[in-house]
């Protein structure tokens, strides 16, 4: 079965940090360009990063810039987010796609005093 699925998520305080996972199986992510995204309740899923699938540009939405940085472990098939100086505007559910072709099920992230 093709899936990818994202752990990592949980709670934490404000100016906390969590790294999140997108593992593959069934498929190699080598080839695919990675975006994050994040949903909010009761609004429309956002982008929140990138990585290209040779590694060598990533994209940031203003919002999470200097604060979550993206990378790929191809070796591992993962690929990660880092999330530092965590806001409670960050809590939503995260996900992570592999170029809109497959998606996870999502992690929640919440943040909160």
């Amino acid at each position: 079965q093709l899936q990818l699925v994202e752990s990592g998520g949980g709670w934490t305080q404000p100016g906390g940090s969590l790294r999140l996972s997108c593992g593959a199986s069934g498929f190699s992510l080598d080839d695919y360009a990675i975006g994050w995204f994040r949903q909010f309740p009761g609004k429309a899923r956002e982008g929140v990063s990138c990585i290209s699938s040779s590694d060598k540009m990533t994209l940031y939405a203003d919002a999470v810039k200097g604060r979550f940085t993206v990378s790929r472990d191809n070796a591992k098939n993962t690929v990660y987010l880092y999330m530092n100086d965590l806001k409670p505007e960050d809590t939503a559910v995260y996900y992570c796609s592999a170029a809109g072709d497959y998606w996870g099920q999502g992690t929640q992230v919440t943040v909160s005093p």
